[in-house]
């Protein structure tokens, strides 16, 4: 199983390097939805030979790395940003809404006063480093539960505060990953709250996947029934401008 294991992650982080660099690679537009369409299959096979609660390997506290980079934006520059930052995020909230019975506001008070979990694992990030962290926070499908989570919803959005050239930043998941036990709202990195670079005040933790799936400074999570009207169709920012998978796991 071990040996299963490691080749299918191979070929996983194999396949989302290839997406990533795919206009070099496979310049014609033929040629990059070949690659997308291999894509979508390692994911369809994921889903049938994987436990849809297979957990992601977790650490003790001495493998935990002395310094966690960040990945992506350093500091959003926004206005808003700021705004929240000046008075400590007591004024955020996260707003849950899309294809629910009961759209949510949540302070980060009221995040912090949910049923927590703390899990030490490691971030794969997709240019060549990883870290491994201590991260705390509520499990996300307990929430999307509570908001009445529409029968007819298939994947979950996210929508952050961090801007890449005019544009937020954006990523998705599906349920399977939306309800995986490994899937938390982290707002503490190693027993403190989140360092602006890592995502202040909260970030998605998805542990099964790479990390730009990893989406920072979280403002609001949509539940849709289809990608297709989300950016650019494909399911994240970097998913749309560069062609990166969608499924990104490892």
């Amino acid at each position: 199983m071990s040996e299963l294991v490691s080749r299918r992650k191979a070929l996983v982080v194999g396949g989302g390097l290839m997406l990533a660099g795919c206009d070099k690679i496979a310049p014609t537009k033929p040629a990059r939805k070949a690659f997308l369409g291999a894509e979508g299959l390692t994911y369809r096979v994921n889903r049938l030979l994987t436990a849809h609660d297979a957990l992601a390997p977790e650490f003790t506290g001495a493998d935990v790395s002395p310094i966690f980079r960040s990945n992506g934006t350093a500091h959003p520059g926004s206005p808003d940003y700021a705004r929240l930052l000046a008075d400590n995020f007591a004024s955020w909230r996260l707003h849950v809404g899309g294809m629910v019975a009961k759209p949510l506001a949540i302070s980060l008070d009221q995040l912090k006063a949910l049923p927590q979990r703390t899990q030490i694992t490691r971030h794969d990030c997709v240019e060549g480093w990883s870290a491994i962290g201590r991260w705390t926070g509520p499990v996300l499908g307990p929430i999307l539960q509570f908001a009445g989570l529409s029968s007819a919803a298939r994947y979950i959005v996210f929508h952050c505060y961090d801007d890449f050239g005019g544009t937020a930043y954006y990523e998705s998941v599906d349920l399977v990953e939306a309800f995986h036990p490994q899937t938390i709202l982290a707002w503490a990195l190693n027993g403190q709250p989140l360092p602006i670079p890592n995502g202040a005040p909260l970030r998605l933790r998805v542990e099964r996947q790479l990390g730009y799936k990893q989406a920072k400074y979280l403002r609001a999570i949509e539940a849709v029934a289809s990608l297709d009207q989300i950016g650019g169709g494909q399911g994240g920012y970097w998913e749309d401008v560069a062609d990166y998978a969608w499924y990104a796991g490892i």
